[in-house]
């Protein structure tokens, strides 16, 4: 896992082609608007959180993000322990997010 500033994060995520955004947040939260494109798993499922992160592709490279930093940081870890090798954490979440946010759909 790897704790990146925003810009390090979209410079990255742009230059990544398997590359995955992952939102962790609750669904009140994500009606407030995404990251374009992300996926939204919620990381208070708990066991079907796991289950629904086993089903996505470890060869994969995710960003993840939540409301500040730290439940997507307890995702990553999360990731980690079940064999995925590119978890990256958006230090700040979407509090400090500066890029584009949509609504979902």
């Amino acid at each position: 896992m790897e704790d990146l500033t925003q810009e390090e994060w979209t410079e990255q995520l742009a230059n990544d082609e398997n590359a995955i955004v992952l939102d962790v947040r609750t669904e009140a939260e994500v009606a407030d608007g995404i990251i374009p494109n992300a996926i939204h798993i919620d990381i208070y499922k708990g066991q079907e959180f796991i289950s629904e992160i086993e089903d996505l592709d470890k060869s994969k490279s995710y960003y993840v993000y939540c409301r500040s930093g730290n439940r997507s940081g307890q995702a990553c870890q999360i990731m980690e322990q079940l064999g995925f090798e590119n978890a990256y954490n958006l230090e700040g979440g979407m509090l400090e997010w500066t890029g584009d946010v949509v609504d979902i759909e």
